[in-house]
């Protein structure tokens, strides 16, 4: 299994402070998988940025970002998400939401989405550390499934 996590932040990819989030996730990736191939990368909250990086490993089974899901103008991950795939998967974000909601209604606010584009898959998680490891509990049992239906081995 091949996963970039992306940390999308302008204030971590500036230095402002320490990207949380990005190492906890592959943290519990690589607990889960531990013979994955995980790699972290982080970008500033731009649009041409993440698609650049999305392009640039679109090889990977899985993309997972965290980070710039929220309603602030610079949150794009979304949109930059939405405008990479080539079909969305509205089930995961839709899990997503719902499991968090039961933690704090602001996860309302979260536009977060997952899609693919040829044979990865892209799934936002919030950037917060504790939504980001709570969302990743949640979409970890969902991986190797995933990559069984994408091949067509799946149910």
């Amino acid at each position: 299994m091949e996963i970039l996590v992306l940390t999308v932040s302008d204030r971590a990819s500036r230095g402002d402070y320490e990207d949380r989030s990005g190492p906890a996730v592959i943290k519990m990736l690589a607990k889960a998988f531990p013979d994955a191939n995980i790699e972290g990368l982080m970008v500033p909250d731009e649009k041409p940025a993440i698609l650049k990086v999305f392009a640039s490993h679109a090889q990977k089974d899985f993309i997972i970002t965290t980070g710039g899901t929220g309603l602030s103008a610079r949150d794009v991950t979304p949109d930059a998400t939405g405008e990479y795939c080539e079909r969305m998967v509205p089930g995961i974000a839709e899990m997503l939401r719902m499991e968090s909601l039961k933690e704090t209604p602001y996860a309302a606010l979260s536009r977060g989405v997952a899609g693919m584009k040829g044979k990865c898959i892209i799934i936002n998680l919030p950037g917060s550390v504790k939504a980001a490891t709570f969302c990743t509990r949640l979409v970890v049992p969902l991986l190797p499934h995933a990559l069984a239906m994408r091949d067509g081995k799946g149910h």
